[in-house]
């Protein structure tokens, strides 16, 4: 059974053939009869009934290959029929079939023609095969020949908006789709981005401390073995702890999830201290500050403010020069913390500054705008007056997660 449906589902031109030679069928005793069944009397009506016969059966064969050119030929064999006064019924069924068919298609004209068709035919066909003397008759007969056909016009109409309402719906879903799927491939690339910034900057606080204590220990191997030893186990803790960060981040990256939304390292401005006191045990004096009435802070603007003092004081470290100090204040304010960070050393050379980091690549100050960008806050960056670098930056409560 599934098998039969199948194929009568791949092949409907035999489906409308079956239907075609059932109407011909039905319609021989009308060719039979002959004259019996005609306006009028003459020899040539039974060749041009038979080929009436024929044409419609085409038009109900061929009517979803060629929905258009068998509204053509149901035209040409209705005319044929007034013109002559044949009548062949039931194959003028296939007028019904062929004014739905084309109404259930999205082509304009054939829709309007047939509607046209539809409103002209009746009163053809009442002029032509109309034999009542009364009006009334006529009448009714008008209206059963308009209702056949305009139902069926309505009908395919109906069926052609349908299709078209389930068309923009399934359009819709899958724009819906595709949308989905591309916001959720921009979250992913955002996450991952987020990733790769803190990534960058563990590695170029801690990898900075690690070149700075080795450099130190190396000057002072034979001199002073106590502060080597301690340079030694400074740089080997700092790296402990880069590998940790490093780990967890790049699991995240492989993993592709964030652990549960959260992205790790998160600090944030009580861990400040603890970077200020590692800095001041590589040789940087940092005098470091908290102003005004510290409050919970979104963590979006806990994480950028530190990661602005982590890298304003690497920066510091890496072209400060001899002798360097550094300055960090944190104010917090009514509706947004200022962070201000700020050395007396000579500063980077220019192009550094050109380049827009102080990593050589410029990531240094792009990450610093990029993360301030991300809460909605602000940043001035530059050459301090009587020399050093200056970061200030301004992070609103309000806006920032």
């Amino acid at each position: 059974m599934n098998r039969l449906y199948e194929f009568l589902r791949r092949h409907p031109t035999w489906v409308d053939g079956s239907w075609a030679a059932v109407l011909v069928l039905l319609s021989m005793p009308y060719l039979l009869a002959g004259p019996a069944h005609y306006v009028g009397d003459t020899e040539w009506q039974d060749v041009v009934g038979l080929l009436v016969v024929v044409c419609l059966a085409l038009v109900v064969t061929l009517r979803r290959r060629f929905p258009e050119q068998m509204l053509i030929l149901a035209t040409v064999a209705g005319l044929a029929q007034v013109a002559s006064g044949v009548f062949v019924m039931p194959m003028n069924v296939a007028m019904l079939v062929i004014v739905f068919t084309v109404a259930a298609r999205t082509v304009v004209w054939a829709s309007r023609y047939a509607l046209v068709a539809v409103l002209v035919a009746p009163a053809l066909a009442v002029a032509s095969w109309g034999e009542a003397e009364d009006t009334a008759t006529l009448v009714a007969q008008f209206l059963f020949y308009l209702l056949s056909l305009g139902f069926a016009w309505v009908l395919g109409d109906s069926l052609r908006t349908r299709r078209a309402y389930y068309a923009e719906l399934e359009e819709r879903a899958a724009r819906l789709e595709r949308e989905r799927e591309a916001q959720s491939q921009a979250t992913v690339a955002a996450e991952r981005t987020r990733i790769a910034r803190e990534l960058h900057d563990v590695v170029a606080h801690n990898v900075s401390v690690m070149v700075v204590q080795a450099d130190g220990a190396a000057y002072v191997m034979d001199t002073a073995p106590d502060q080597a030893r301690q340079a030694l186990e400074t740089i080997s803790s700092t790296g402990r702890q880069a590998l940790t960060e490093m780990r967890r981040l790049l699991g995240v990256l492989r993993s592709g999830e964030g652990g549960g939304g959260e992205y790790v390292p998160q600090p944030g401005v009580e861990q400040l201290s603890d970077l200020v006191e590692q800095v001041r045990g590589t040789g940087l004096p940092v005098d470091f500050r908290i102003e005004g009435a510290p409050r919970p802070l979104p963590s979006g603007v806990e994480l950028t403010a530190y990661r602005i003092v982590q890298e304003a004081l690497t920066n510091t470290r890496k072209h400060g020069g001899p002798h360097v100090g550094a300055t960090v204040r944190l104010t917090y304010g009514d509706d947004a913390l200022t962070l201000l960070a700020e050395d007396d050393g000579r500063g980077a050379p220019d192009e550094v500054h050109s380049r827009g980091g102080a990593d050589g690549l410029g990531h240094g100050l792009i990450g610093m705008r990029e993360r301030i960008g991300m809460v909605g806050g602000s940043l001035e960056a530059g050459p301090r007056t009587g020399g050093g670098f200056r970061v200030r930056a301004e992070l609103p409560f309000k806006g920032a997660g």
